[in-house]
C-alpha cells in the first residue's frame, strides 16, 4: 500500500550518509466529514489511517493518532463545520483540526497537510464595522501556528483568504462539476443569476460554461444573515433560472433571491453552490422557495431532514486528484486546467 521505508546505504567516507528517501502518504479523517475522507481514500486506494477522536464531557477535544506518523505526508481531512451525527460543532471541528496537526507535527511527520474544502470564518473576511475582528485571517494563523505545511481549500468566499497565509494555499472549485451536471439536464433558455455584486465574476464564467444569459440581484444586507432584493438586472422572464452561489447557509438569501426572479417573470428556477450548510430554518426557506432542484457538493456533511429536490455531487475526485499532485510534488492547478482561480 505505501512505499518502503527509507533504504540506508553505507558510503565510502565515514564523514557523511546517505539514504534514499521512500515518500510515504497517510490520509487521516477527523470527525467533520469522515464520508468524504473515506471516499477521497477508496480512490486514493489507501485505509484511512486510525486516529482517536472524542470528546470529553468538559466539552475539551481530544485527538491521538493510533499509529506511527514518522516521516509521512500526514493529509488531515476535515472541514471547519459542524456535524450533528458526531454532535460536532464548527468550532470544535476547528479546535479537532489544530489538535491533529500539532500530534502530526509532534510526530516527527515529515508535511501536514490540511484538507479543508470548507474554510470556516470565511465570511469574516474584513471589517464591516468598527472593533470586528478579521476571523478567517485567525484562523489561518492559528493554523500556521499550530504547524500546517500547506492547506488545501475550495471555493472560498473570498481571493484575499488566500493572502492571509503564508504557507501555500491551494484553491480549487467545484464550477466544473455543478456546470457539468447542468449540461446534462438539458435544461433550455437558461439565466444564470448572480445573488450579488460580488458573485459576478464567478457567474459570468458559470454562465460562459454553459452558453446561457447572465441576469444580476441587487442585494442589500440590513442586518447579518439577513438579505433583501430590490430587483433584478437583467432579463429572465420565461426563462429558467439558475441562482449560482458559493455557499448556502441559513438560505434566507435563496429564498429571497428565488422570490425576486419570479417575479420578474422566470418560468423555472434553479439552485447551485459548492456548499451546502443549511443550518438554522434552511429547510423552510428552501421550501417556501419552489426551487425544482438545489444542488451542492459534499465538502460538508448534509444535515437530516433535507428536501426531496437537493442534490448532492461528491467533490471527492478533486480532492483525490489533488492530493495526489501534491504528494508528487506535481500541479494543482493543473488539474483544473489553471482556472482554479475565480476571484
Amino acid at each position: 500500500m505505501f512505499p518502503p521505508m527509507s533504504v540506508l546505504e553505507v558510503p565510502s567516507s565515514s564523514s557523511e550518509l546517505r539514504y534514499e528517501y521512500a515518500k510515504r502518504l497517510m490520509l487521516v479523517s477527523g470527525r467533520a466529514n469522515r464520508e468524504l475522507a473515506a471516499r477521497i481514500a477508496d480512490k486514493l486506494g489507501v485505509s484511512l489511517a486510525p486516529v482517536t477522536t472524542k470528546t470529553f464531557a468538559n466539552g475539551e477535544v481530544y485527538c491521538r493518532y493510533d499509529e506511527s506518523v514518522r516521516g509521512a505526508d500526514v493529509f488531515i481531512v476535515q472541514p471547519t463545520c459542524g456535524n450533528e451525527q458526531e454532535r460536532l460543532t464548527a468550532n470544535d471541528a476547528l479546535m479537532e483540526l489544530l489538535m491533529m496537526v500539532d500530534g502530526a507535527v509532534g510526530g516527527s511527520a515529515h508535511r501536514v497537510i490540511a484538507v479543508t474544502p470548507w474554510y470556516g470564518y470565511s465570511r469574516q473576511d474584513k471589517k464591516s464595522a468598527p472593533r470586528e475582528p478579521i476571523s478567517a485571517r485567525l484562523v489561518a494563523r492559528m493554523l500556521e501556528s499550530a504547524g500546517i505545511d500547506r492547506i488545501l481549500t475550495m471555493d472560498l468566499h473570498s481571493g484575499q483568504i488566500q493572502g492571509f497565509f503564508q504557507k501555500p494555499c491551494d484553491h480549487m472549485t467545484a464550477l466544473f462539476i455543478l456546470t457539468q451536471y447542468f449540461n446534462d439536464l438539458g435544461l433550455e433558455d437558461i439565466v444564470v443569476v448572480a445573488p450579488d455584486a460580488g458573485r459576478v465574476k464567478l457567474n459570468k464564467l458559470f454562465a460562459s460554461k454553459m452558453g446561457a444569459d447572465l441576469a444580476i440581484l441587487n442585494k442589500e444586507r440590513p442586518a447579518q444573515q439577513v438579505a433583501a432584493i430590490n430587483y433584478v438586472i437583467g432579463d429572465v422572464r420565461g426563462k429558467t433560472a439558475l441562482l449560482v452561489d458559493d455557499l448556502i447557509d441559513t438560505a434566507g438569501t435563496l429564498r429571497a433571491a428565488a422570490e425576486a426572479v419570479r417575479d420578474a417573470g422566470a418560468r423555472r428556477i434553479y439552485a447551485a453552490a459548492t456548499h451546502g450548510l443549511f443550518s438554522g430554518n434552511a429547510w423552510e426557506n428552501l421550501e417556501a422557495a419552489g426551487f425544482e432542484q438545489v444542488v451542492v457538493t459534499d465538502t460538508v456533511p448534509v444535515p437530516a431532514g433535507a428536501p426531496g429536490n437537493v442534490q448532492v455531487l461528491s467533490c471527492a475526485d478533486l480532492l483525490t486528484s489533488s492530493i495526489r499532485q501534491i504528494f508528487t510534488d506535481g500541479s494543482v492547478s493543473g488539474v483544473f486546467g489553471g482556472e482554479n482561480q475565480l476571484f
